[in-house]
């Protein structure tokens, strides 16, 4: 049996495997998608936002790309963003990261990766902001650690520079913004950061008119 195969097979189990524990969960799931939170997080497929939280399919809407970035001119997470927060109406979102991380570990060193060498330059950009804090480490994987920890927090600051977030602040005063950061080596997740809505806790060269944000 394939790895492919085998899939198939397991989608069968489970699928039966809900029935029997639920008869009406597929029938509820079709119904309605109203999650209240937004999950951006990391690709790597060891960090799988249902398992960790303990939420049932329906719960979270889920973003994932390399090293959980929330880029600028990402049209995918900017999508995925504007669905969450003016269509679902989140209330939280989620930004977790995790221990041992690839992509932050690439963005420490030169080597050259390709195409992704252009994701990474937003890694290495944070890793500039910091530098002297994090070459003052000097064990490798506490200096990837800390760098995964400091780019939870950029990210969950680059969230609030956005119109999409500014606006739904400002109409209706959410959602608040977590900075995560998740250990492989025990499953328990780390609180780094939280923003609460509050328009006038942003960089003001990053905040945009209340004129615009109304429109």
């Amino acid at each position: 049996m394939s790895p492919y195969e085998k899939l198939l097979i397991q989608n069968k189990a489970w699928s039966s495997d809900q029935k029997l524990a639920d008869a009406n969960f597929f029938g509820r799931l079709e119904k309605q998608q109203s999650p209240k939170f937004l999950w951006i997080g990391c690709s790597d497929s060891r960090v799988p936002a249902n398992q960790i939280t303990g939420t049932d399919p329906g719960e979270i809407f889920v973003h994932r790309n390399i090293a959980n970035m929330v880029v600028h001119t990402d049209l995918n997470l900017l999508s995925v963003l504007e669905y969450a927060v003016v269509v679902l109406k989140v209330e939280h979102i989620i930004v977790c990261g995790h221990y041992g991380c690839g992509g932050i570990d690439a963005a420490l060193g030169n080597k050259s990766y390709g195409i992704i060498n252009k994701w990474l330059l937003n890694i290495k950009e944070v890793y500039n902001i910091h530098k002297k804090e994090i070459d003052a480490i000097e064990v490798h994987e506490d200096k990837v650690n800390k760098l995964v920890e400091l780019n939870v927090i950029e990210q969950c600051q680059d969230l609030i520079k956005t119109s999409t977030i500014q606006k739904a602040w400002k109409s209706r005063n959410a959602p608040t913004i977590h900075g995560w950061a998740y250990g492989l080596k025990d499953g328990l997740v780390k609180e780094l950061v939280n923003i609460e809505p509050d328009l006038e806790s942003i960089n003001p060269i990053f905040r945009f008119d209340s004129s615009e944000l109304e429109k």
